[in-house]
């Protein structure tokens, strides 16, 4: 085995990103309305909408700083996936039925049912700002192993870039093309080829340690590292049993019930009851897919002797490129990247569903059946694709696992929109101005709380003023944001008078 890639991994590579571009536009050669763009007509079964959810979910965030959790920690993460699972139900049984009942396409629209369009204009930005800041980081992330590949072959200055730009051109290619069907389609091909990536890892790991996993595990264990349950009560830890069935279930409400690129796949569903199972089902194998890499990075822990990396990020990487055979690293190497391209795709049809339906329809007045609405549904997914390739350009490596950075940008929005559905479904005095000033302190709030951290860092003198708030796990960001948004939106509401006759958030518009 050497650490450079061969003839053989580059055919892999290459074969599994032509297949997977020359699937997806096969599959939208059919695209008719934006309805089959975006929703793919709702005919998609619940087991390929469960398998999309967990593609969408799986970046190479999930390949890369997963296991630089358990190579530097243990298993806690697992308590924060636990509740991952319980965040799910509730939007299984609470958003779901409404976002059906009205027949919708995006979340937000279900907003505008309960307070006006104002705000689903709002909310509407909100996510893709979001989801666009998120999403250039985790192009980012995958870029890092092939940059590896390609750095004894090209300057360094230029690894990154070059790997940057060919993901997201692939990328734009088939989804500009193909529309949600082949996002979801194309997501199962990418599941498969991840999945087999990380088993196989899984087993060339064993066969590299005298013992096999018998050996990793036992000496893990000598370590602490198999401990999966914190019992600790405190806001500073991000993996504790507290935090992670308390925080992980309102950060799963936010991202499973009020992202657009979540709520996309489910309504894409043959029916309600199918998208429940959908997303159920989605967590438990969402559970077992953290606790595969997780295992990959305690492996790693016992192959390396705990050897210090420069960021974590790079420990799976390395691995990959110095000691799996040829054929395999070419294959590992595209799952990395078949991970990312999948949510990258999703995100850039969510993006473009929420830019024409939620902006674009309401402010022309025109139908969505109307032809010229798809052309300009393509053109939205290409601006944004091309947009979230230039944000993975502008990122800079900061030492921080990509996974915690990504997952904290997610937070200090998710939480205040989580807020405002809260305050349609709990609190009927109030109406659109609240839920707007609710939302935007909110996120105003979570702003300064995520950035609270960088601010320590860059005037240490500010440490004792912020250290309360510098020192908050990110699993409670979401609950945070929701508290500031609900209380700031409710006390508004009694400076004007009850609505004589209030909505109640049903989905009854589309």
């Amino acid at each position: 085995m050497t650490g450079r890639f061969n003839l053989l991994d580059l055919f892999v590579l290459l074969l599994y990103l032509g297949g997977t571009t020359g699937l997806g536009m096969w599959i939208g050669r059919t695209q008719r309305s934006t309805s089959d763009y975006f929703v793919a007509d709702r005919a998609i079964p619940w087991w390929a909408v469960l398998f999309s959810i967990v593609a969408s979910e799986t970046s190479a965030l999930t390949f890369i700083s997963i296991p630089g959790l358990a190579y530097t920690g243990n298993l806690g993460f697992l308590e924060v996936v636990a509740g991952y699972i319980v965040g799910r139900i509730v939007v299984a049984y609470t958003l779901l039925p409404r976002y059906f009942a009205g027949n919708l396409v995006t979340a937000y629209a279900l907003l505008e049912t309960r307070f006006g369009l104002g705000t689903r204009r709002f909310t509407s930005v909100v996510f893709m700002i979001t989801r666009a800041m998120a999403d250039a980081v985790r192009v980012f992330a995958t870029a890092i192993p092939v940059a590896l590949i390609i750095g004894p072959v090209m300057p360094k200055e230029y690894t990154m870039p070059a790997a940057i730009v060919v993901l997201g051109v692939l990328t734009v290619i088939y989804t500009y093309r193909g529309g949600m069907k082949a996002v979801v389609w194309t997501e199962l091909l990418q599941a498969s080829i991840y999945l087999t990536g990380g088993i196989s890892a899984i087993v060339l790991i064993g066969q590299a340690v005298d013992g096999g996993w018998t050996t990793i595990l036992a000496q893990a264990g000598a370590a602490g590292k198999l401990q999966g349950i914190d019992w600790y009560t405190g806001f500073d830890r991000p993996h504790t049993m507290f935090a992670g069935i308390i925080g992980g279930a309102f950060l799963a409400m936010a991202s499973h019930g009020t992202d657009q690129i979540i709520v996309q796949r489910l309504l894409s569903s043959r029916s309600l009851k199918q998208a429940q199972l959908a997303i159920i089902g989605s967590g438990f194998a969402v559970f077992a897919q953290m606790a595969l890499f997780l295992m990959i990075g305690l492996g790693l822990w016992v192959v390396y002797g705990g050897q210090t990396f420069a960021t974590t990020d790079q420990i799976f990487p390395t691995f990959i490129i110095e000691r799996m055979p040829h054929g395999l690293t070419g294959l590992i190497v595209a799952a990395i990247i078949a991970a990312t391209m999948s949510t990258h795709s999703g995100a850039i049809n969510a993006l473009a569903a929420s830019s024409t339906y939620d902006i674009y329809l309401p402010f022309t007045g025109r139908s969505a059946e109307d032809p010229r609405t798809l052309r300009v549904s393509k053109l939205f997914a290409l601006v944004w694709g091309i947009a979230l390739t230039a944000g993975a350009l502008l990122f800079k490596e900061q030492g921080t696992p990509v996974v915690v950075i990504a997952l904290s940008i997610a937070s200090f929005t998710q939480g205040g929109l989580l807020g405002g559905f809260f305050l349609g479904l709990f609190w009927p005095r109030a109406i659109q101005r609240d839920a707007i000033l609710g939302m935007s302190v909110g996120i105003s709030c979570m702003a300064f709380i995520v950035f609270a951290k960088q601010l320590v860092a860059a005037y240490p003198a500010l440490e004792p003023t912020l250290h309360g708030v510098a020192s908050i796990a990110w699993p409670w960001y979401v609950l945070i944001g929701l508290c500031i948004t609900f209380v700031t939106g409710a006390l508004s509401s009694f400076t004007h008078a009850v609505p004589t006759a209030p909505r109640t958030l049903q989905g009854n518009r589309s």
